[in-house]
């Protein structure tokens, strides 16, 4: 590995696509510490400490920190990234978008065009409902958030945190064209990283005034390792349907007759079903404290983190979301008609619409254990952080709650950087970027980073 190392730098232009890929990065880290004009940095994070652990947290951590402390990039490219859904969505509803996908380059082109639109208007509306929400919000001991509140503020923020956004989507989609690797995927990943020494020192500082003790940091970080590898482990899954080519004369050359493979991820959606599932959660939630009622304030307090409420419903929307997802981005239908246009055929099965219904059946299947991995990846920062709370839950719950370990009911007060969402992207970006770098130096006839075989990634 060493030495695969070393050969990035001896290729010129892998050399400098590497360090053009650091360049960026650094100049996006540099940014995020340029705050944003009017906001009282010291009350703004007693607010957010004192939120830790909640939804809010979440949310903080796909910015990289800058919501908390109210940079030029507190909105970071989640704007970027909600615009690419609803592009997504509009492809399979509308059917101009439809054609537009299928159109090649030019119609790619114009899709990436409508997404950076989207990206502009998703970011001028959430910014305005930033600056009206802190306009609002004091600090717990009462000190207010907004030194100077009004529409001269509210235009800041809106102008301040709209450009961030925009030239955050320039350095992504510079560093995908010119650097390795997907830049935007690299940014969260790079938001996400730079908390971990953080992250460190804070169990190390737990470790030493006493908090922890080795015998809950030893199984801690044996934990840790098992989270890693399940993630690359299911990340890499895939379900391999054999396909058969037949023989057929094109010309005077005899095509086909041989026989590959059609994978179906076991993942197939990646992380946006969580953000799906978190940002549905949030919105009643939200709505909900909002209204000054005790059925409305019980209904939030059962939709906090731990609550059996919360827990069952995130579950939920994920399972239903993985679903969802596949059903837009994989259409069986299509790949039935594309094989049997071109001579394919799964051995055993009719062409047509019996392959349709056999590739829907399997994708079923294992989009259920995608979707239950995704799951348990998505509440075990909560198990870390806040425990799940059983009392709550009818009949059964006060006998849980005496009766199940204290860590269970009230959690570790562990940082979630250590496993859930975060620790998902991060293995996730690293194994596709790894997996170019390696591919590049393949083509440049150097060994890759393991002799004995090539290192894939999730794609």
């Amino acid at each position: 590995m060493i030495d695969s190392i070393r050969n990035i730098f001896n290729i010129p232009d892998l050399r400098k696509r590497v360090l053009f890929t650091l360049g960026l990065l650094a100049v996006y880290r540099l940014g995020s510490q340029i705050p944003s004009p009017g906001i009282n940095a010291e009350a703004l994070q007693a607010l957010f400490e004192a939120a830790k652990g909640s939804i809010i947290g979440f949310v903080d951590l796909f910015s990289g920190r800058n919501l908390s402390r109210m940079t030029i990039f507190a909105l970071n490219i989640m704007p970027y990234i909600s615009a690419s859904i609803i592009l997504q969505l509009l492809t399979v509803v509308w059917p101009y978008m439809e054609k537009l996908s299928k159109e090649g380059e030019t119609g790619r082109k114009k899709i990436t065009q409508y997404t950076r639109y989207g990206t502009v208007v998703l970011s001028i509306i959430q910014s305005l409902g930033i600056g009206i929400g802190l306009e609002n919000l004091t600090a717990p001991g009462g000190a207010p958030i907004i030194t100077h509140p009004g529409w001269g503020f509210r235009l800041m923020s809106v102008l301040t945190l709209t450009t961030g956004t925009a030239f955050i989507m320039w350095l992504g989609e510079q560093i995908t064209e010119r650097g390795i690797g997907n830049g935007i995927s690299l940014i969260i990943f790079a938001g996400i990283v730079v908390g971990l020494p953080r992250a460190m020192f804070d169990l190390f500082t737990s470790f030493r005034s006493g908090r922890l003790s080795i015998l809950q940091l030893i199984p801690m970080f044996a934990m840790m390792v098992v989270v890693v590898a399940a993630i690359v482990f299911v990340e890499r899954g895939q379900r391999r349907i054999t396909v058969q080519y037949a023989k057929r004369v094109v010309g005077r050359r005899m095509m086909g007759g041989q026989s590959t493979h059609l994978p179906l991820r076991v993942n197939t959606g990646g992380v946006i079903p969580i953000i799906f599932a978190s940002s549905v959660i949030v919105l009643p939630a939200t709505i909900a404290k909002l209204i000054d009622h005790p059925i409305t304030k019980g209904f939030a307090k059962q939709l906090e983190w731990g609550m059996p409420l919360y827990n069952l419903l995130y579950i939920t929307a994920i399972i239903f979301f993985c679903y969802f997802y596949v059903a837009i981005i994989f259409n069986p239908n299509d790949v039935a008609d594309n094989l049997q246009k071109y001579g394919g055929f799964i051995p055993g099965i009719r062409p047509g619409k019996r392959t349709a219904e056999y590739i829907d059946k399997i994708l079923t299947r294992i989009t259920l254990g995608g979707a239950i991995y995704l799951a348990a990846v998505a509440l075990l920062p909560e198990f870390l952080m806040a425990g799940f709370k059983v009392a709550p839950i009818p009949f059964v719950g006060p006998w849980l709650d005496r009766n199940l370990p204290e860590f269970i009911i009230n959690g570790l007060g562990i940082n979630f950087y250590f496993g859930g969402t975060s620790l998902l992207i991060v293995v996730g970006v690293a194994m596709d970027t790894m997996q170019q770098l390696e591919s590049q130096l393949i083509m440049r006839h150097y060994d890759g980073f393991m002799k004995s075989s090539r290192l894939r990634g999730r794609r």
